[in-house]
């Protein structure tokens, strides 16, 4: 009985770590079919598997204000003690809610939240706003300096998908597969956040 219960544990462990998400980033090189070539952000020539039905999105610009109110993810690092955005934008409603740690960039972190309030601060190139993010349990204030990629979404298509386009999506492993559902891929020289 222990033994069964050993190798039932191995078992749904196994399968977790095949349906662990995989982050790709990187460029389109080719659409073949089903099959969309990338070379990853660090350098490795990768092969998606699309879905029949894989959900495309397109990047947009957009601003704070029309995302006040909504839920977003914010990726950002501590610069001398303040949470400072490197990325903001729309994220579906199904994403995880929370505030955790992020492979952007060393030490960086995501934040899912409510995007509740935006107040100016500073002046100059030291300013900024404020945004105040508010999600079940927590609550972050990050500051957002000029120039920040603030980034939403149109619906797209596989038409979308074209050779030097940027992509980023949460893929799953399936044996030697990387399957993907969804994806966002840039548009008019607005990439997806990463």
């Amino acid at each position: 009985m222990q033994r069964l219960a050993l190798l039932a544990l191995v078992l749904v462990s196994s399968l977790a770590v095949a349906q662990a998400p995989t982050r790709v980033r990187g460029t389109i090189t080719a659409l073949d079919g089903d099959v969309l070539s990338v070379k990853s952000r660090e350098g490795k020539d990768l092969k998606l598997h699309l879905v029949s039905n894989v959900g495309v999105t397109t990047a947009k610009t957009t601003s704070l204000n029309d995302l006040k109110g909504k839920y977003v993810g914010v990726t950002a690092v501590n610069k001398g003690g303040k949470m400072t955005a490197l990325e903001v934008h729309a994220i579906p409603p199904q994403a995880k809610p929370g505030h955790f740690p992020w492979d952007l960039a060393p030490d960086s972190t995501m934040t899912n939240a409510n995007l509740d309030g935006i107040a100016q601060v500073g002046g100059g190139d030291a300013g900024g706003m404020e945004i105040t993010l508010n999600y079940q349990g927590g609550s972050q204030k990050v500051l957002v300096p000029p120039g920040t990629p603030i980034v939403a979404f149109d619906p797209g298509s596989r038409a979308d998908l074209k050779v030097g386009e940027t992509i980023w999506t949460n893929a799953r492993q399936e044996g030697d597969k990387i399957v993907v559902e969804r994806l966002n891929v840039s548009k008019a020289g607005v990439k997806p956040p990463h």
